[in-house]
This record gives C-alpha cells, sequence and structure tokens, in this order.
C-alpha cells in the first residue's frame, strides 16, 4: 500500500476511535489535556525530534546540550497544570498526605544535590521530574478520577499505538532503528519512541490501560455506548499487542503478561472483598520467582524470556556499575551519576559501549544516583502503593485490580529496566496508581476525608452529577 494512503488509512481509523469512545455522561476536567500531552511527548519524543531540529548525541558524561523548544513545551505544561493543582490544593494537598513516600523520596533527591558534582544540572532535571508529579495530581484531582483515567488511556493510547505501527509497517525510516546494545547493531523497530524499550514499556501500560477497560465494558452491561466504547478499546487493545510484539522488548512483554494476569485472576468472585486472597496471590508470584533464583532457574527463566542467561550483558555491567557509586549511603546526588568522567568510566569498563547511559535496572539505578537511602525509600513508595492498590480494590475491584498491576509490574520491570527514572512511563503510572489509590481506598486510618465539623467532603462538581467514586476523597 502506498504510504500516503495508509497515512490517510490511519488518520481516519485514529478519528473513528475517538468517535467510537465518545461518552457524553463521562466529563472529567478539559486539564485532562495537559497530562495527555505531557506523557504523549515524553512516551515517544520531543517535540524539536518531531520537528526535525533536535540536537546531535553527545558522548557518555558531557552535558546534554538545552534545546529551547523543548524546555519552553515542558515549561508551559507544567506551568499551567501547577495552576490546575493549586485551584484544587486542598485535594492536591490530601493525596500528597496520602502519598508520603513519594513527597519523602524527592525531598530527599532534592537534598541529595548538596553533595553532587553538577547540583546546577541535577537541579534542573529535578525540577523537570516535578513534572511527572504535577500531571499526576491533574487526574487524581478530578471530580472524576476515573473518567480522566480513561480519558488519559484513549487520548494518548489512541493516537500513539496506531501511529507506531504505521511508521514501522509504511515509514521505517522513522518507525525503525538500530539497536547498538552488544554492537550488535540489529534493525528493530522503535514506532513514534527512540527505542525498542521505549516503545515496549509504552506498549504495556497502555495496553494494560486498554485490558482494563475491555473488561470493564464486558462486566458491566449498563454502560451507555458500551459496544461502540468496547469496539473501540478492543481495537486498541490489539495495537498495543501488536506493538508489545513488534517492540520485542523481553521485560515489557513479561511485565505486560504478569499485570494482565493479576488483573484476570482478580477478576474473579474469589477474590473480591478478600484482601488476604490478593496477599496470597502477590505472596505465591514473589516466592515462586525466589525460588527460581535460589534453584538456580533464573538461567532457564531469562531463556524463555529471550534473554541470554547474563540477561543479555546486564549482569555483568550491575557488577562494574555498583563499586563506581561514589557514596553508598547518599549516592552520586539526584540524575548527575551518568555526568563526568563517571560515564566514560563506565563506557569503557564495559567494552566501549557508546550509547550506555543507565544501568538497566531500576534499583540499581536508584543507588548510583540516591545510594541506599534512596533505595529504601523506592521500596517505601512500592510497599505502600501496594498496600493502598490493595484496599482500592476493596472498593472498586475493576480499578483497583488495575492499581495492583501496575504497582507489581513496576516493581518487576525495575529489575532488568531502569524504570524508576523521571519522565519514564512505567515510573509515571506508578505515581499515578498510589495517588489514584487515595481516591478509591480507605486511608491509613481507617477514615475518609471529612471536614472540621466531622461532615464528609466530596469533590461533587457543580451539575450534581456524579458517581460514588468521584464523591470519595481520601484524607490520610
Amino acid at each position: 500500500m502506498n504510504p500516503h494512503i495508509a497515512l490517510l488509512l490511519f488518520a481516519v481509523g485514529i478519528a473513528g476511535l475517538f468517535f467510537l469512545d465518545h461518552d457524553k455522561t463521562a466529563r472529567p476536567s478539559k486539564a485532562v489535556w495537559l497530562p495527555a500531552i505531557w506523557l504523549a511527548i515524553n512516551g515517544s519524543r520531543s517535540v524539536s525530534t518531531w520537528l526535525g531540529v533536535g540536537v546531535a548525541r553527545m558522548a557518555p558524561g558531557q552535558l546534554p546540550p538545552e534545546n529551547l523548544l523543548d524546555q519552553a513545551v515542558a515549561a508551559t505544561l507544567m506551568i499551567l497544570g501547577a495552576v490546575v493543582v493549586y485551584s484544587r490544593r486542598k485535594e492536591a494537598g490530601a493525596v500528597l498526605r496520602a502519598s508520603w513516600p513519594i513527597v519523602l523520596y524527592f525531598s530527599f533527591a532534592l537534598f541529595s544535590l548538596c553533595w553532587s558534582d553538577f547540583p546546577a544540572w541535577g537541579l534542573k532535571r529535578w525540577v523537570r521530574a516535578l513534572g511527572d508529579v504535577i500531571m499526576v495530581l491533574v487526574v487524581a484531582t478530578d471530580a472524576r478520577p476515573a473518567a480522566a483515567l480513561r480519558r488519559l488511556f484513549s487520548r494518548v493510547g489512541f493516537v500513539l499505538l496506531p501511529a507506531s505501527m504505521l511508521l514501522i509497517k509504511y515509514y521505517p525510516d522513522l518507525g525503525r532503528g538500530f539497536d547498538s546494545w552488544g554492537r550488535s547493531n540489529e534493525i528493530v523497530n522503535v514506532g513514534v519512541t527512540t527505542n525498542k524499550n521505549s516503545l515496549g514499556v509504552l506498549a504495556y501500560v497502555l495496553t494494560l490501560g486498554a485490558l482494563w477497560q475491555v473488561l470493564e465494558l464486558l462486566r458491566d452491561k449498563n454502560q451507555p455506548n458500551r459496544r461502540r466504547r468496547l469496539l473501540a478499546h478492543g481495537a486498541l487493545l490489539a495495537f498495543g499487542l501488536s506493538a508489545l510484539q513488534a517492540a520485542h522488548s523481553a521485560t515489557s512483554e513479561a511485565s505486560f503478561v504478569l499485570g494482565a494476569a493479576l488483573m484476570l485472576a482478580l477478576a474473579m468472585r474469589f477474590f473480591r472483598g478478600r484482601p488476604a486472597a490478593v496477599h496470597a496471590l502477590a505472596l505465591a508470584i514473589l516466592l515462586c520467582g525466589g525460588a527460581a533464583v535460589l534453584l538456580g532457574g533464573e538461567a532457564a527463566a531469562a531463556r524463555a524470556l529471550g534473554r541470554k542467561p547474563d540477561l543479555t550483558g546486564r549482569t555483568e555491567i550491575w557488577k562494574i556499575l555498583i563499586p563506581m557509586c561514589p557514596n553508598p549511603i547518599g549516592g552520586a546526588g539526584f540524575e548527575t551519576f551518568w555526568l563526568g568522567s563517571r560515564a566514560g568510566s563506565a563506557a569503557r569498563a564495559v567494552g566501549g559501549l557508546d550509547a550506555i547511559n543507565e544501568s538497566h535496572n531500576g534499583y540499581i539505578e536508584v543507588y548510583l544516583n540516591l545510594g541506599l537511602i534512596g533505595v529504601s525509600l523506592f521500596a517505601l513508595i512500592l510497599v505502600q502503593g501496594y498496600g493502598r492498590a490493595v484496599r482500592a480494590f476493596r472498593r472498586d475491584p475493576a480499578l483497583g485490580a488495575l492499581l495492583v498491576a501496575y504497582v507489581a509490574t513496576a516493581a518487576t520491570y525495575n529489575v532488568a529496566e531502569a524504570g524508576s527514572r523521571m519522565l519514564n512511563p512505567a515510573w509515571f503510572f506508578l505515581l499515578l496508581a498510589i495517588a489514584a489509590a487515595g481516591r478509591v481506598a480507605p486511608g491509613e486510618e481507617g477514615r475518609s476525608a471529612q471536614g472540621e465539623d466531622g461532615t464528609r467532603e466530596s469533590s461533587e462538581p457543580a451539575d450534581g452529577d456524579t458517581t460514588d467514586l468521584d464523591a470519595v476523597w481520601i484524607d490520610a
């Protein structure tokens, strides 16, 4: 097929998906466009790259050149998002108090710049990292958070996933690239992103969202426009699975399979209203994985995922990088390990990989930048996030199952990829899952938000049209 005809057909098809998914009864704030644009840019390519005015890649250890266009776009989105969050400061404050490990993590990240060799650069990255938090708060503090989450999936997924398949098949100069990992230089599919792992993580987080909506529509036959919306999200699920297969990212594939299995298992009646059963399921998965490692089955597991027994060279790189951390307690400073002479030394130590700029392990990445304190705080985020997601599952099984899946897959994805870094879709949806859980789960103190007079607070819109979910505010 002629690429121009394919582009026209895909454009019509994408417009059709938006039409099929249109639902007048779900009216989240127009501010949801801000996190949708933020995620679409960070999940694909920068604006300057799309316009062909991006800067050339620098050698390891050099400070990346700053692009004024990308900075202006990011700053504009963050300022607009901050205005929205400030207008909802009461609700945003409740979400942040309930998500105190995240606040503590970002606070320590800022403090770590006191001993960094590049504090100015680290501060810029820290400010940019706040953009993820701002956008998460825009979604979590919406009067209808579940509807806002659905719109976020639709607006990002309906565009990026079909566009990825379009570029891969009909515009290979844009949709394919070279994988320099291990100096194989093989041609890989990158879609709308810049490398296959980025395409994989984008596909896995969005496809989990598509699966959630399909399961919800199949379960509730009274939803408006059910057939049209089921067709739209069924198509999105198909595009997501195709993108996952095209990316050939074993870590993302395994994370999606784990998340999908959890969601399907938690959809069974046996788990509803039984958090102990959910804990047992999660513990069984953990014990099976631990037993495989203790019994020497990690090599077989790696081969089953399409990896070499050393996880495609990752384990050797981890052995080299861990001793290079300048401060085991506090790390090199937020997002500054891969700067200066350390990056060049790391590249030479692992065989001269020019493209290396991460450890391919989220926990080690946090250790290199924030030390053992950072790793402890990151683990605290995962533990608290899991607990809140399970409590959300008790009140809303469908949404709660998705939140449990995001927390669980974030923990596993970080074993072989640095999914704990800022602007990574896995990190974004981990933060979003934890924040959203506070809208539907009982607070850590077991009580809903109340006003000073003891009455229940609500985020009910002015028109009075709200759902039970949208009326729940948590002050934990």
